[in-house]
Formats: structure tokens, C-alpha cells, sequence
């Protein structure tokens, strides 16, 4: 018997996950393709305009809730929401409820629900248009 001219190597008995790899990937990245595609519902929805007016131009009544749950209407202090109401209807009722804007200052650490009940009392009062007045992030440049 002949030697062979070249010595073989010996066989390798692990597995090529490569392949494996490149196929995962692939699919992971169709998934990201198409997940944000099925998050919207297929329903029209005709989305309302957002519109910001200037603070000076617009004229308003601010409507301001502390954290422990005083309210003022502008300067002057009010005991219960029922006061609120009148205190406001009588401002709307003297400047034309038409045109005035009535700005919600709350404190952020307030519930939701105490805010509502305010506006509330201020839709009682006969105002027609709320805002909520927040303030802008600030951003740190780098």
C-alpha cells in the first residue's frame, strides 16, 4: 500500500452557527421593519389642529391651584369651588366669555382629578375655552 502524497487533516465535528446567525439576524431585522407598521389601526381618524397663541395677545383669566389646593382666580384668593364659580361667571359675565381664555395654572404634584373639578367649576362659571399653562423642558446643551 501506497502513503498518501498529502496527510489529511483531521475532521472537525462542530457546528458552523454562521449560517444560523445570519438567518436570525435577518429576521430580526424585518421585525423591526414591519412592527411599526402593525401598531396603527387601519381606521381614518381626522386629527385636530394644535394651535399655540402668544400669552400678550390672547386675553385670559388665570385660574391658579397651589399644591395644597388654593385656588385664586388672577390675584384674588376663593375659599370653595362654589365661590369660584360665581367669582368667575361675574369676570366672563363683565369682559365677553366669547373672547377670554381661561389658563389653568395647577401644580404638577396635584391629581388629575383636582384639576378636573376645577375646570369643571370654571365650565360652570360660563367659560367656553380652557388652556392648561405648562412650562417647557429646559434643555442642557451639551
Amino acid at each position: 500500500m501506497r502513503e498518501p502524497l498529502v496527510q489529511s487533516a483531521p475532521l472537525l465535528t462542530r457546528i458552523n452557527v454562521t449560517p444560523i446567525i445570519d438567518v436570525a439576524l435577518v429576521l430580526v431585522i424585518i421585525l423591526l421593519i414591519t412592527t411599526p407598521m402593525h401598531s396603527v389601526t387601519d381606521l381614518r381618524v381626522e386629527l385636530p389642529e394644535a394651535r399655540s397663541h402668544d400669552a400678550q395677545k390672547v386675553a385670559q383669566i388665570s385660574l391658579t391651584v397651589t399644591a395644597d389646593g388654593q385656588i385664586a382666580v388672577d390675584e384674588e384668593v376663593v375659599a370653595d369651588a362654589v365661590e369660584l364659580t360665581a367669582l368667575l361667571a361675574n369676570r366672563l359675565q363683565a369682559t365677553g366669555a366669547e373672547e377670554m381664555v381661561v389658563v389653568v395654572r395647577a401644580d404638577a404634584s396635584l391629581p388629575h382629578s383636582v384639576v378636573r373639578k376645577v375646570m369643571a367649576a370654571a365650565r360652570a362659571g360660563g367659560a367656553t375655552k380652557l388652556g392648561i399653562a405648562t412650562r417647557q423642558k429646559e434643555v442642557i446643551a451639551p
